[in-house]
């Protein structure tokens, strides 16, 4: 079976109950209430490991503050199974995953960080300190997908969240180091992206001839250190 691929995050649901809906009719989608935040998404790993146990699941995708279930059969009552999620979700505490630390280098700025000055206009910094706020932060991986090996990281400061780009850019190289709203991230595949380019790092997320392909698993921390500077 092709492998979905997770949901990203969204606007969170309305209130502090979790929003729960069914996708066809062999997969369901658990979206947790509040913000993006770590609490939150260890949360959600303690549901998947939860699910994992369920002798009805087949697979699951855990995205970012949400959990899709994809059942080996079509539940035959979809309630019952949506009230456990509910109460697993109230009543479990937070998964801790101890992941690996990757220290990862980056260009920062010049031509594969071009956005690096409108991230700078955004949040009213200069392109100094956005470097530095940026690589004084650890980030978490919370969630793999929407491209191969690609991570959606926790650990964003506030301070240099930056809305994605409404025009985005055509041929984003792989390897670009990005920001996305509230999130960063590293480029997984060349290609259309409209995420903020801000460095670049020598480093490959997915290789069909390594074992595992992906660079990073959820749990993973990732540390950025600036291997130069082009202003």
């Amino acid at each position: 079976m092709h492998n979905p691929a997770p949901v990203a995050a969204r606007t969170p649901p309305a209130g502090d109950r979790p929003v729960i809906s069914m996708i066809g009719t062999r997969a369901m989608l658990f979206e947790a209430p509040g913000e993006f935040t770590l609490a939150q998404q260890r949360r959600i790993w303690a549901l998947m490991e939860e699910a994992g146990a369920r002798s009805d699941v087949q697979e699951l995708i855990p995205g970012v503050t949400n959990l899709m279930l994809v059942f080996s059969v079509p539940p035959e009552r979809p309630a019952i199974v949506a009230d456990w999620l509910r109460h697993a979700w109230e009543t479990l505490p937070e998964r801790h995953i101890a992941g690996r630390l990757f220290e990862v280098g980056v260009r920062y700025g010049g031509a594969l960080g071009e956005d690096l000055a409108h991230v700078a206009a955004h949040t009213g910094l200069s392109p100094a300190e956005v470097i530095s706020i940026h690589q004084a932060g650890e980030y978490t991986v919370c969630a793999l997908g929407s491209a191969p090996g690609f991570g959606y990281l926790h650990g964003l400061d506030p301070r240099i969240a930056t809305p994605r780009k409404s025009v985005p850019s055509l041929k984003m190289l792989a390897g670009t180091v990005t920001i996305g709203g509230m999130q960063a991230g590293i480029s997984a595949l060349t290609g259309p992206n409209g995420w903020n380019s801000i460095g670049f790092a020598e480093i490959a997320l997915f290789d069909p001839h390594r074992e595992p392909p992906a660079l990073f698993a959820i749990g993973d921390r990732i540390r950025f250190y600036p291997e130069s500077v082009e202003l």
